[in-house]
C-alpha cells in the first residue's frame, strides 16, 4: 500500500497539483490538510475521477480541513475535536476494515513560542497533550494504525535547516519537540520516513514563501510525518520526500510525503 499524506494549502486552488502528484505517485491513499473548503464544496467527482472511488471530506470554508482519497475500501468515517474546538483538524477511518488511518492537522502555534504570552502556542501543545492522553488510554498501541498529517513539527537536528537558529522558532522549540516525542511514545509509533531516510540526512517538506529563491536558500523543515504502530513496523519498505513539488507553478509551501507499506 501507497501512502500519500499533502497538506495541500487549498484544494480547489491546487487540483491539477493533486492530480500531477496522483499521476506520478500512484498512490492508493491520499491524506490531504489544510483543505480550505467545507464539505459542500469539496470536489469529490473530480478526486474520483483520479481513481479514488472513496472520498471522505471534513472540512470547513477558508480555513483548516482534512480529507482522505482512497482506493482501497474503508470502513466509516469519524472526526475528533481537541481542546473543545471543532477546528476541522483529525480524521479517521479504516482501510479494508484492518487499519486504523488517522488523518492530522496540528496547529501551527503562532509565532511566539511562549505558552502565557501566546494561546495558539497553548492551544497545540494543549492539543498533543490531548490527542497523546486518548492514544495512550484507549491502548492504540496494540492496534495496527497509520497516523499522518501535518504535524507542524521538526523533530530532529536534521529536519531544520539550522538546529542552533531553530530552536527558539516555533516548529522546532524543545518544548514541542518534546510534546511530539510524548505523543509518539502514546502508541509506540514508528516514524515510517526515518525507518527509510537515516535520522542523520537532512530531509525537509516545507520551505517558507517568503524565500526569494528556496531551492538555493534551502531554508526548511520536515513537518509533515508518517507513523505506523508495533504491528505494522516491520512492513516499511520505502519512504520519500517529492521535493521537487516546491518548485512546480504556484505550489503548496507543503511538498507530498509518501510511504510504501508491504501488507
Amino acid at each position: 500500500m501507497r501512502i500519500t499524506t499533502w497538506n495541500i494549502n487549498s484544494v480547489r486552488l491546487r487540483f491539477e497539483l493533486l492530480r500531477r502528484v496522483v499521476d506520478e505517485l500512484a498512490p492508493d491513499v491520499v491524506c490531504l490538510q489544510e483543505t480550505k473548503v467545507d464539505d459542500a464544496r469539496f470536489p469529490a467527482d473530480a478526486a474520483r475521477a483520479l481513481g479514488f472511488a472513496h472520498v471522505l471530506a471534513h472540512g470547513q470554508r477558508n480555513y483548516n480541513g482534512v480529507a482522505i482519497l482512497s482506493k482501497l475500501a474503508v470502513d466509516g468515517h469519524d472526526t475528533r475535536a481537541w481542546c473543545g474546538y471543532d477546528h476541522c483538524r483529525h480524521q479517521l477511518t479504516r482501510l479494508d476494515g484492518e487499519i486504523e488511518l488517522h488523518n492530522l492537522y496540528v496547529p501551527s502555534g503562532g509565532d511566539v513560542p511562549d505558552r502565557d504570552a501566546n494561546p495558539k502556542f497553548a492551544h497545540k501543545l494543549d492539543f498533543l497533550a490531548e490527542l497523546a492522553a486518548h492514544w495512550r488510554a484507549e491502548g492504540a498501541a496494540a492496534r495496527a494504525l497509520i497516523a499522518v498529517g501535518d504535524l507542524n513539527i521538526a523533530p530532529l537536528a536534521t529536519d531544520v535547516w539550522s538546529h542552533r537558529q531553530m530552536l527558539n522558532v516555533v516548529s522546532h522549540t524543545p518544548v514541542e519537540v518534546e510534546a511530539l516525542d510524548e505523543l509518539q511514545a502514546s502508541a509506540a509509533f514508528t516514524d515510517a520516513v526515518r525507518a527509510i531516510v537515516p535520522p542523520e540526512e537532512k530531509l525537509y517538506s516545507w520551505w517558507s514563501y517568503r524565500a526569494r529563491d528556496w531551492a538555493a536558500s534551502d531554508r526548511g523543515r520536515r513537518l509533515d510525518h508518517v507513523w505506523v504502530t508495533p504491528p505494522l513496523a516491520a512492513t516499511i519498505r520505502d519512504a520519500g520526500v517529492m521535493r521537487a513539488a516546491r518548485g512546480w507553478q504556484k505550489p503548496s509551501d507543503h511538498v507530498p510525503v509518501t510511504v510504501d507499506l508491504d501488507l
